[in-house]
């Protein structure tokens, strides 16, 4: 009976831990999203400013759906965050989602 009253007790102070590691890990990946956002914002007007008036429409057009593509990347990274990733691979898993990111925010340019 005292081992059953120590497991809830250890299972009472685990979880709020677990769920509060989760919104910590997700609060990390939300601020890098927030500066790769703005990285890709930056990087859009650069390039708005340079180029050709005829061209103008068109670099709307794939700015937009490169923001929507950042957009919902963002969205699911955050859906993905697990309450059981273990404290040690939530950099590896922060570093996975940037990577997924970087290729909309600076993709390679030929």
């Amino acid at each position: 009976m005292a081992l059953q009253a120590l497991a809830l007790l250890l299972a009472a102070v685990a979880l709020p831990a677990l769920a509060q590691s989760a919104e910590i890990q997700k609060e990390l990946i939300r601020r890098q999203q927030q500066s790769d956002a703005f990285t890709l914002q930056l990087r859009q007007s650069q390039e708005s400013v340079k180029a050709p008036s005829g061209r103008k429409l068109e670099l709307e057009s794939r700015h937009l759906a490169a923001r929507q593509r950042l957009e919902n990347v963002s969205e699911k990274q955050l859906l993905e965050v697990k309450s059981d990733t273990p404290q040690e691979l939530q950099p590896q898993e922060r570093q996975k989602a940037e990577e997924e990111r970087r290729a909309i925010v600076a993709p390679v340019t030929p």
